[in-house]
């Protein structure tokens, strides 16, 4: 292991103990990260729109040029009901893995990025290196919105961006867009006794999702395909329903939620709305023929767009080159990449040490190599950024 990797699990080994699960406070990792930065001299900015979370911006170099922007978020999912081996906000060695919440995703590209500050420092860097560090993505890229809003209302904006998700260190060109809803059915309660007299949110509810299933299927055998994607169309999912009080009860509530994962050519606003429609026209309609106080409601859960970046372009050519790789990947997963390039024209190409197949599972980890690859990288781009301009 080299002294820069050394470096990275140490700083890993902090980020780790900071127990910073989605929706609830990152300033004690945030205050490390100032500290540790400005130990470097590196002033670090803060944006956010909560009180007990926000983002971290900061950049070493020329601050009047633009340059390359490492990304990454600081909120890990929960651990809530998975068995771990070993305690999952304590950084744990065994076999080459190290193992901790957010160590794939994404507190390993972090450290390596924090463990390289003084590489990029030693580099007469003619074009800078901007690190950007965000909050609650695991909901729906929701906290670095304001950081994007601040970068596209500014002076300088990066000229290019890497989204540090785990990608086993392969280049991303890249992924689908996210939208999630919630659905509210609301029927009329009545006794079991006689059924004709409530009208069923559960049956309305299932009637809604059988729809929407067999919409899923529709897509995949005649919409847009793209075989570089493990599911190569777009993907329409429902995760949970919650519904009734009692056997004994004709249920008047029911929610369930689902998602539609799109190619990023493709424009989800059509599927919602004959989603919308079939709920509106059809069930909606037939509840309200019986009771016309039922209904049913739609509410937006979460709401991001797919990235794509040609593979030509600086984004994606430059992280090739530096990696030796002569090709990328497209994943399903989602990225804050999507936002960055639609809402501040910040291209973006997504790779990152470790493997999603290792988030958030219980006893998540990331190897010894992959973040000796990542470093190894992350010299290179310094090199790149301080000669090749």
């Amino acid at each position: 292991m080299n002294e820069l990797t050394i470096n990275t699990v140490k700083i890993l080994r902090e980020l780790v103990g900071f127990d910073t699960t989605t929706r609830g406070s990152n300033l004690k990792l945030i205050e490390f990260v100032e500290d540790y930065l400005a130990g470097f001299g590196v002033r670090a900015v803060r944006s956010s729109s909560q009180p007990d979370r926000c983002n971290l911006f900061a950049t070493i170099g020329p601050e009047d040029q633009a340059g390359v922007m490492l990304a990454g978020h600081t909120d890990v999912v929960p651990v809530t009901g998975q068995h771990w081996q070993s305690d999952p906000f304590s950084l744990t060695l065994r076999d080459d893995r190290y193992y901790g919440r957010g160590t794939a995703d994404m507190k390993g590209f972090i450290a390596a990025v924090l463990a390289a500050v003084p590489h990029f420092q030693a580099q007469n860097l003619k074009l800078p290196v901007h690190l950007a560090f965000s909050y609650d993505e695991e909901v729906g890229c929701v906290g670095v919105r304001d950081l994007v809003s601040d970068l596209a209302a500014g002076p300088i904006r990066p000229r290019w961006g890497i989204i540090g998700e785990p990608t086993s260190m392969q280049p991303v060109s890249a992924h689908k867009g996210k939208v999630a809803f919630r659905v509210h059915v609301t029927g009329f309660a009545a006794h079991s006794r006689n059924p004709k007299a409530g009208v069923s949110a559960i049956t309305a509810a299932v009637s809604l999702i059988d729809y929407i299933q067999n919409l899923a299927e529709e897509i995949l055998q005649t919409g847009q395909v793209d075989s570089a994607y493990e599911y190569p169309g777009s993907s329409l999912h429902v995760g949970t329903i919650h519904g009734g009080t009692a056997l004994n009860i004709v249920p008047a509530q029911c929610h369930f939620d689902f998602e539609i994962r799109y190619l990023p050519e493709v424009d989800v606003r059509p599927i919602v709305a004959r989603i919308q429609a079939y709920a509106s026209n059809v069930v909606e309609s037939a509840m309200r023929a019986r009771q016309p106080d039922c209904s049913v409601h739609f509410e937006t859960l979460s709401d991001y767009p797919g990235m794509t970046s040609d593979a030509h372009a600086e984004p994606v050519a430059t992280v090739c080159h530096l990696l030796g790789a002569d090709a990328t990947g497209k994943v399903s997963f989602g990225t804050e990449g999507g936002l960055y390039q639609r809402d501040a024209g910040i291209p973006c190409v997504v790779c990152g040490p470790g493997s999603m197949a290792q988030g958030h599972r219980p006893d998540e980890y990331v190897t010894a190599d992959q973040l000796d690859v990542c470093g190894l990288f992350l010299r290179k781009l310094a090199r790149h950024l301080a000669f090749d301009f």
